[in-house]
């Protein structure tokens, strides 16, 4: 629910600001893509911080060498977060950030159903972990 909150603060934050006149943010556009990138660098925080043992024991049993994975993901989110931000790239950081989110899926839907906790609070209900997927995913395609 974190990253949800993170994306809908940040947006509403930058967008004050762009009519504030910060004029990089004076559109939706620009202040959604800024609030995707800051919900992957937060997401992407947890990969290495107190949390990350809870990341790994997310990961399904069928994937091999899951603090590699959860390394690797963590990464790609970073990546994917400042390319969104660079005019250039940030097509293919959202196909990119895109994929990784259903990529990641089945992990989320491993925890909700193994009663996996994260920092000691249980995850997202599966129902609801879905919603916000798919939430995430238009964001992601949106600011593509």
């Amino acid at each position: 629910m974190a990253p949800f909150f993170v994306l809908i603060l940040s947006f509403l934050i930058l967008r004050i600001t762009g009519v504030l006149g910060i004029s990089y943010f004076d559109g939706w556009e620009s202040s959604i893509r800024g609030a995707v990138a800051l919900m992957f660098l937060f997401s992407a925080t947890a990969h290495w911080g107190k949390r990350r043992p809870d990341l790994i024991k997310m990961v399904p049993l069928s994937v091999p060498k899951p603090e590699l994975m959860v390394t690797i993901t963590g990464i790609l989110e970073v990546i994917g977060a400042i390319c969104l931000l660079i005019p250039f790239t940030s097509s293919i950081a959202s196909i990119g950030l895109a994929l990784l989110l259903i990529i990641m899926f089945p992990a989320n839907i491993y925890a909700a159903r193994k009663g996996i906790t994260i920092d000691g609070k249980p995850t997202t209900p599966l129902f609801l972990r879905t919603i916000l997927q798919i939430i995430f995913f238009a964001a992601v395609l949106l600011v593509g």
